[in-house]
């Protein structure tokens, strides 16, 4: 039961800590497999070679977007840093993920559905939403005021959501013979 003590905003920051460490540090890793080839990722020309598979060409520049999105989105999450804006670049790169890569293949991860970029997604939806807590820099920094609030939120999520859009609209498919 929320009994609006101090001490209940000091855990609901501290559940906010261990989500964004988990889910920002996450992304940056998942981001650092595309550009970099780290934690046995393709690295920026097997994930360029991929998203030409998918119609986005160049494919190494949707690549090196894409990672640098993800890395540096990830990073904003784990250290609360300018608001909704980290989150809000992960809803926009998971939602072109699950409509371009995952949806076909139904929801479940082992089958490369849409489990896990919508899992990213709703995560990242709801920091947008709440913000980063008292434990971000954000705070530290006296940057709260600034980004707090759910119309800068809704705001930020809307733009990144039509940016979704016209990257799928940017999309030329590959036609199979």
């Amino acid at each position: 039961m929320n009994t609006g003590t101090l001490n209940d905003a000091a855990m609901l920051s501290a559940g906010l800590l261990v989500v964004r460490v988990v889910i920002g540090l996450a992304l940056a890793a998942h981001g650092s497999q595309k550009l970099l080839g780290w934690f046995g990722g393709y690295g920026l020309a097997g994930t360029g070679g991929f998203f030409e598979t998918l119609g986005f060409r160049p494919g190494k520049l949707f690549a090196a977007l894409v990672a640098m999105g993800e890395i540096g989105g990830g990073l904003l999450i784990t250290l609360g840093l300018l608001g909704p804006l980290g989150p809000a670049v992960v809803v926009s790169l998971m939602l072109v993920a699950a409509v371009t890569v995952h949806m076909a293949h139904g929801f479940f991860a082992n089958n490369n559905g849409v489990e896990v970029p919508v899992l990213f997604a709703t995560a990242a939806f709801g920091l947008a939403l709440t913000g980063p807590g008292a434990y971000s820099l954000d705070t530290v920094l006296g940057l709260s005021s600034t980004f707090d609030g759910a119309t800068l939120a809704i705001a930020v999520l809307t733009a990144t959501i039509l940016g979704a859009m016209a990257a799928l609209f940017l999309r030329k498919p590959v036609l199979s013979s």
